[in-house]
């Protein structure tokens, strides 16, 4: 069985700043990454599914990005696609609706975090419909912890 883990953590501070690379960050139970733009609340998509908030935490697969990026003839960064979690050997899409740690930290896989026009504008490329539910993942952090690049996930 493959380990998975964090292969990079990225925040941005405010709604439209470039996001930057983090060792270690600490997640906030109900809250947030501390630092990023939705734990302060100036992210621009607070939002929920079917009453649960989604905006806690968004992971993606590395190895997505580098099928996008071998398919498309790119060579876009992990960080370009501004999500919080790259990881390295989970499929995400299977844990929508289920539990999960990150480094010990309770979360919780709420919805598929699809691309959206806004990424593709900024990217400069079309990325609609390919990266359709292969996006990533919206989650809530149920716990407080501090997570590293390299640490593990792990179904609950």
């Amino acid at each position: 069985m493959t380990t998975a883990k964090i292969k990079a953590i990225y925040i941005a501070r405010k709604a439209g700043d470039n996001v930057s690379g983090h060792q270690k960050v600490s997640l906030k139970a109900g809250k947030g990454i501390v630092g990023d733009r939705y734990y302060s609340e100036s992210g621009a998509n607070r939002s929920s599914f079917k009453g649960q908030p989604d905006w806690e935490i968004t992971l993606i697969e590395s190895e997505v990005i580098e099928a996008f990026n071998r398919a498309t003839g790119n060579k876009f960064h992990d960080s370009d696609f501004r999500r919080n979690l790259v990881t390295e050997g989970i499929e995400l899409n299977n844990l929508v609706g289920k539990n999960f740690t990150i480094d010990g930290v309770q979360c919780y896989g709420v919805q598929l975090c699809e691309p959206c026009a806004g990424l593709q504008k900024r990217l400069g490329v079309r990325i609609l419909p390919d990266l359709v539910g292969k996006g990533g993942l919206r989650a809530q952090i149920k716990s407080s912890g501090l997570i590293s690049a390299g640490g593990s996930i792990e179904e609950a």
